[in-house]
């Protein structure tokens, strides 16, 4: 049964939902539907499952009209199965739209329509569950039928088998009882096919000896393949072994190779270290990244030659007409080509394979049955689409302004805390350095806490770190509790007023449990303000499995019912990317939180913001 039936405008208003469900719904799921599937672009999916409180659990299923804005959603109990909802949709949005005014606000006349609708939908489905029940009776009965003439066909072929093994030997009729029982080391195979196979690879025709086991034909093999390897290295050391090449150094930009390569700081015989961090200049955080237009134009040229061969099929004159006239309505088969090529386009930029195909589904349930404007093309459209919907996915829900944060925590008397977390070899200690001096400049008092008690020389890197921009370090050495430690940084760093704590902690791989508990642990007991997931922006569908994975075990472990999961993520090696650029894309749609930092170099100076407009420029690009 039905729990509910709602339709509403794209802008939120309510036009018309059933009188007669009087259950209210636990929880909102209408709300989730918005929030996390409809707003987030996956509007592609065929459902949305809903976890209410109290145990409540809904499906979720809709369909649009997107050259008026209707969406119709229909909820109902997931353990049910409803298996009409689809087509009562599909009815319902046809007999809607034969009424609907836009003026209208209230369709309290729809009542009687839709019961008679719903009527219809479950009787048809009663009728398709009966008919489904009649047939499986004849089914079995044919199934018995073809069991019960294979065993006679067993029984015959287990008798001329036995014919034929008192004549031959012992493997043919090891062969044969494989053949009529039909077993395989424990797994059924069908008579009929291993007929066909033993005919196929000369079974039947195969005397006893073939089968046999020839221990001297083996040992001549084997002769004959030494002599091969032999003959293969006594030729391999005639040839001269080639120079050594030397490494060069990496020029990036075609600048001029730095004459200094060694930036350690000099120490005096007191063991005294020179202030380095204020050599380093002004952060890319705080510096406004300025895009010319001509990536734009670029873009709109590539546009129009991709759309070029399009037209050619086409023809001209019907081309010409469609432009000027616009169409009807957009089909799926007409966003098809458009949908594939962007697709192909977005995997080549790195984004993860499944990621890009929702996306794709996304564009096309907006733009399906929306009418083409004129003089527009089709490609042009469903980019603009898709353009709409990479700035919604990548602009971030809520403020990412750290420092506002800070002073707020302050105002509080407690300081600002932020765990890094990630895999092995990311970068999480060095990028911690970044923004531990991106906040020195904008006078905020850090303090590290080394809480890597399981690699070493982790605790040294830190120090190292700490000690060039002269900050202080709180430290317990190694194998001890993280969580422990962490939480005595946070009250050594109370008691000496320290605004912000930046906690590193051991890289993990996603699928490591007890290092994944620990690091659950670490954030239940100390209850970070910030959660930072440092991810390179190299990887690509493995972005997915990382994310999605670090979330769900954050979740499963907890020990409070209000899990806590990531809040934002750091890109790592950006600078190495050129346009690869689709893991930012990738790792903000599957989890949500948004992209902070992105790190772009190997000085403290290389840490930016994300700018959104540029990653979907390269990513359409």
């Amino acid at each position: 049964m039905l729990e509910q039936l709602l339709i509403f405008t794209q802008g939120g208003l309510i036009l018309w939902t059933c009188q007669e469900f009087g259950n209210a719904l636990k929880g909102s799921p209408i709300d989730t539907l918005i929030q996390s599937c409809l707003l987030e672009e996956r509007s592609g999916a065929a459902s949305y499952n809903y976890d209410g409180p109290q145990g409540a659990a809904y499906t979720l299923k809709w369909t649009f009209h997107n050259d008026l804005g209707l969406v119709f959603v229909a909820v109902y109990q997931r353990i049910l199965h409803l298996l009409y909802v689809d087509e009562l949709l599909a009815m319902v949005k046809h007999e809607f739209l034969e009424i609907y005014d836009p003026k209208r606000t209230a369709y309290s006349d729809f009542d009687e329509t839709f019961r008679q609708l719903r009527k219809e939908a479950e009787a048809r489905a009663e009728e398709l569950k009966k008919s489904k029940q009649m047939s499986k009776p004849f089914s079995n009965s044919k199934k018995q039928g073809q069991v019960q003439k294979s065993g006679f066909e067993g029984g015959s072929k287990k008798k001329s088998e036995g014919a034929l093994a008192n004549d031959g030997g012992d493997g043919d009729r090891r062969k044969g009882s494989k053949l009529v029982n039909g077993h395989s080391n424990g797994h059924h195979v069908d008579i009929v096919e291993s007929k066909v196979n033993g005919a196929d690879n000369g079974i039947e025709n195969m005397s006893s000896d073939a089968g046999a086991f020839d221990v001297n034909k083996l040992l001549k093999l084997r002769a004959k393949g030494g002599k091969k390897t032999d003959t293969v290295v006594s030729k391999g050391s005639k040839i001269e072994p080639k120079k050594k090449i030397t490494k060069k150094n990496r020029v990036w930009n075609d600048s001029p190779p730095p004459e200094k390569l060694d930036f350690t700081d000099s120490v005096g015989e007191n063991g005294n270290h020179i202030d380095v961090a204020a050599d380093h200049g002004e952060s890319m955080m705080d510096k406004e990244e300025i895009f010319s237009s001509e990536s734009e134009d670029e873009e709109d040229e590539e546009v129009e030659k991709d759309s070029k061969p399009e037209t050619k099929k086409k023809g001209w004159f019907s081309s010409m007409f469609q432009s000027i006239a616009g169409k009807a309505s957009l089909e799926k088969l007409d966003l098809e080509p458009a949908l594939k090529a962007l697709k192909d386009r977005l995997m080549t930029k790195n984004v993860a394979e499944e990621i890009a195909e929702k996306l794709c589904e996304s564009v096309a349930a907006s733009l399906e049955g929306k009418k083409l404007a004129s003089f527009t093309r089709v490609s042009s459209t469903v980019q603009a689409a898709m353009e709409e919907a990479l700035v919604r996915i990548l602009t971030p829900r809520r403020s990412i302004d750290i420092l506002r944060d800070v002073h707020a925590a302050k105002e509080q008397g407690k300081p600002y805390v932020v765990v890094f977390v990630g895999v092995n070899g990311v970068g999480k200690s060095t990028n911690l350095a970044k923004v531990a001096y991106w906040l020195l400049q904008h006078n905020v008092s850090v303090m590290m806490a080394a809480c890597d008690t399981f690699r070493s020389g982790a605790v040294e890197q830190l120090r190292t770190h700490a000690r060039r921009l002269q900050i202080p370090i709180f430290e317990k050495g190694y194998e001890k509790d993280p969580a422990v430690v962490a939480k005595e940084a946070i009250q050594e760093a109370t008691r000496n007023g320290s605004d912000v704590v930046l906690v590193d902690t051991a890289g993990r791989m996603q699928d490591n449990e007890p290092l994944m508990r620990a690091l659950s642990k670490l954030i239940n007991l100390n209850n970070p303000d910030l959660v930072l997931f440092v991810g390179e922006a190299l990887v690509g569908n493995d972005a997915v499995d990382q994310l999605s994975k670090f979330n769900q075990k954050l979740a499963d472990l907890s020990a409070t019912p209000s899990s806590r999961l990531i809040d934002g993520i750091l890109l790592t090696k950006f600078d190495t990317i050129d346009d690869k650029v689709g893991a930012a894309l990738s790792m903000v749609y599957i989890s949500g939180a948004p992209v902070m930092f992105v790190g772009c170099g190997q000085s403290y100076t290389d840490l930016k913001k994300l700018n959104v407009k540029s990653i979907v420029r390269t990513l359409l690009k």
